[in-house]
């Protein structure tokens, strides 16, 4: 079989900023705690409205949003649920630009997918991927390089670790470019 130079498609290269951490829960226990207790464990420093916020919920549906409510009726989207799978996984469409503003443009979101998957032990391994960098720009890559260091998703997941009283769980990076 010959292929032709003009039959391949060039892709775009694109940077996926990964990371995991096993906490001692059943997946569905694990999901639930993450979503239902979001406000008590998400890092108040990557809030809005940091020490002042009010709210922070999770809409545990297909087309929920990921919101922040801060005081006198401060409200922003942070997300919007496009796949929820109880207890296995659900996908996000990530409304944070690189300079952390609100990005109301879908076509200039991010995807971040959040699986809990059972580690046979009792326990689960959550794993995120942040994908999807490239619709963010030029700064997209550098982005995606913030979100795959230790002051990323690793300390995000550290901290509903810590929530779950896991305290000296390792979390893993990855930070990868698919071609």
């Amino acid at each position: 079989m010959t292929v032709h130079s003009r039959a391949l498609e060039l892709l775009p290269r694109e940077e996926v900023a990964q990371a995991r951490v096993s906490v001692n829960l059943s997946p569905a226990a694990a999901l639930e705690k993450f979503r239902h207790d979001i406000a008590r464990w998400w890092p108040r420093e990557y809030t809005y409205s940091g020490t002042s916020m009010e709210d922070l919920f999770l809409e545990g549906r297909k087309g929920g949003i990921f919101w922040e409510r801060g005081p006198e009726g401060f409200r922003c989207d942070l997300a919007r649920v496009m796949r929820w799978v109880p207890p296995d996984k659900m996908i996000l469409r990530w409304h944070i630009s690189p300079s952390h503003r609100p990005e109301p443009d879908p076509q200039r979101a991010s995807e971040v997918e959040i699986r809990f998957v059972a580690d046979g032990a009792g326990g689960t391994r959550i794993e995120v991927e942040h994908r999807g960098f490239a619709k963010h720009g030029q700064a997209g890559a550098e982005y995606c390089a913030r979100m795959g260091s230790e002051t990323g998703w690793p300390f995000i997941l550290r901290r509903f670790a810590e929530h779950c009283g896991c305290t000296d769980t390792p979390v893993t990076r990855v930070l990868r470019s698919v071609i």
